[in-house]
């Protein structure tokens, strides 16, 4: 954590719903907290809680019915749908639980293809690139294509193409949930260390208590509503 006063991410009041055979299935109800610069925040909870809604929400990738989402001070709903790509794409990272590489691409090109549409240079997409991939260890791997690699090794490969941009917040949903405990954890260490190199604020939905235990913070989303620990 840093002692910005400023934080980098601010929610307040945030609703999101969605209609069911039974009625509407009110999935966030009033969500406020902020997140600091460099900070490291697990968010928990039991599945269907709607922490993946949250994150959807908080990376501009669904409206909440309700509520404010501010990045670095600037309101992020009130950007249009060209705006909000391309702050996705300058500013926020996202990895998933499935690492979603492109398969015909080898590892150092789905890593460089977020730089390449932003505009920049092969050459130095490359380099930035290959220099992320090495320190997740995996330069030895860098021409291999997704299907030749482990899903340690790929999951390594979707976090260096998230922070490929040096993106501000990192949004990571259950990134370490299809590996096996020990694979877990190494990808989670590798995630952890590269984003505090980085200076990239990460917030992380996961299941494990062990690995929420490692971060900064632990927030738990219950009935709609987050509280601390």
């Amino acid at each position: 954590m840093t002692d910005d006063l400023q934080p980098l991410l601010k929610i307040k009041d945030v609703h999101k719903q969605y209609p069911s055979p039974a009625g509407d299935l009110h999935v966030l109800q009033g969500v406020s907290f902020a997140l600091q610069a460099g900070e490291f925040l697990a968010v928990v909870g039991e599945s269907g809680s709607g922490k993946s809604t949250l994150l959807q929400v908080v990376g501009t990738l669904d409206q909440p019915d309700k509520g404010e989402v501010w990045l670095d001070g600037s309101p992020l709903f009130g950007l249009n749908q060209t705006e909000q790509a391309k702050l996705r794409n300058e500013s926020i990272g996202f990895v998933y639980q499935a690492h979603h590489l492109i398969p015909e691409l080898s590892a150092l090109e789905n890593v460089m293809l977020p730089l390449l549409i932003r505009g920049v240079t092969e050459q130095d997409a490359s380099l930035r690139a290959m220099g992320l991939l090495e320190r997740m260890g995996l330069k030895d791997r860098a021409d291999h294509v997704p299907a030749k690699l482990s899903g340690g090794e790929a999951q390594r490969v979707a976090v260096a193409r998230a922070l490929v941009g040096k993106p501000r917040l990192l949004l990571a949903d259950e990134p370490t949930g299809n590996l096996d405990a020990s694979t877990a954890q190494g990808v989670f260490e590798a995630l952890q260390h590269l984003c505090r190199e980085e200076r990239a604020a990460v917030m992380m939905v996961t299941h494990s208590a062990t690995l929420a235990a490692s971060c900064d913070r632990t927030v738990r989303l219950v009935d709609g509503l987050l509280s601390e620990g």
